[in-house]
């Protein structure tokens, strides 16, 4: 064994400088693996202490440290310290660069992230537009992975400017390829920067109604009322008419009824002048008019609007249901009933338009 360690060779290099690159390796993959692991740690429990973003930031870029990352960092570069043939210390040099890059550009995206993220934030601790912060952050990672391509593109003798200039009519193509992509993309933005609703409101399209629990960078995601989850595509859905149920104000509430055209003349005002008690006596309701509308085929018709002060869909339903039942006890006192589709046939004797036939 001895012998070997003095004497065996290995693609060019001695067994005892392998045997001490691996122990470099590995004593360098526990250094730096602890070291981030605790630095980490130690910064996120000062973050909570002192409740400064600085020491936040550095624990979430600390936090995207990849053991696998630093394990093979370790070993590339204790490979270095090896002799190798030219193509092969190169091609060495080229994956510890790619290596510490890939690693660096983890680092730069959790910087950036968790700075956006913090710098968005409103009084109330949450973004005061995550659907900009999550396209402006998606962005600048896009940003910083294709400066980390250029640059190991720049190590490997590639000529960047004219590799970025054969982009252009490639560009054209790929942005053809991916017309539908980047066309949920820039809905994203007209999202993120119009806010036709936001994440947690709950909106109508179309013939569906839920509450959105996402905006991403090509679809939305809505939990339908009946339970089910819905996506749909961003662009799709800023083609809708789209109703935001989460800013209303009040709910205008508009109900009709029908009496028959045989109620007593005297009552029509009386049930007028009771519905809008009715309606006067809600402490959410606000009256807007009540009248006879018109005259329909079987009844006479009445239309009255309200207002409910609290957007509230259960509300209404409750404010609406008491309201029904005062009118059912109401028509019962004044000796009234609600009108139905109702026609009157009128018989016609034509017995007596019937000739006698002649006589011969």
């Amino acid at each position: 064994m001895n012998s070997w360690f003095e004497h065996g060779q290995w693609l060019g290099n001695p067994a005892m400088a392998w045997v001490i690159a691996g122990l470099g390796a590995l004593a360098g993959y526990v250094v730096l693996h602890g070291a981030a692991t605790t630095l980490g740690t130690r910064l996120r429990k000062l973050a909570e202490r002192t409740h400064r973003s600085g020491f936040a930031i550095a624990a979430d870029v600390l936090e995207t440290t990849h053991g696998w990352l630093l394990l093979l960092i370790a070993i590339a570069v204790a490979l270095d310290f090896l002799a190798f043939e030219p193509r092969a210390a190169h091609a060495l040099h080229l994956a510890t660069y790619a290596l510490v890059g890939i690693q660096a550009a983890f680092w730069a995206s959790a910087l950036l992230a968790s700075w956006l993220r913090r710098s968005a934030r409103g009084d109330d601790g949450q973004p005061t537009n995550p659907i900009m912060l999550g396209v402006v952050t998606w962005l600048v990672k896009f940003a910083v992975w294709i400066t980390l391509l250029l640059a190991l593109l720049a190590e490997g003798g590639v000529n960047i400017t004219a590799f970025v200039a054969s982009l252009g009519v490639g560009g054209v193509a790929l942005a053809l390829g991916l017309q539908t992509v980047l066309t949920d993309l820039f809905a994203s933005i007209s999202i993120g920067l119009d806010e036709p609703f936001k994440v947690g409101e709950s909106i109508a399209f179309g013939d569906e109604q839920g509450t959105v629990t996402k905006v991403g960078i090509k679809s939305t995601r809505i939990q339908s009322v009946s339970g089910e989850e819905l996506s749909i595509s961003n662009s799709v859905l800023l083609k809708n008419l789209i109703h935001n149920y989460s800013r209303q104000r009040e709910r205008r509430v508009v109900f009709t009824f029908r009496l028959p055209f045989d109620t007593p003349r005297d009552k029509i005002p009386a049930a007028i002048e009771r519905v809008r008690g009715f309606i006067d006596a809600e402490t959410q309701t606000r009256f807007d008019r009540g009248y006879l509308s018109g005259f329909g085929e079987s009844g006479l018709d009445f239309e009255f609007v309200y207002y409910v002060l609290d957007p509230s869909y259960n509300l209404y339903v409750e404010i609406q249901h008491r309201i029904n039942l005062k009118m059912l006890d109401a028509w019962d006192a004044l000796g009234i009933q609600f009108g139905v589709p109702a026609r009157t046939l009128h018989a016609v004797d034509t017995s007596a338009s019937v000739q006698a036939p002649a006589s011969k």
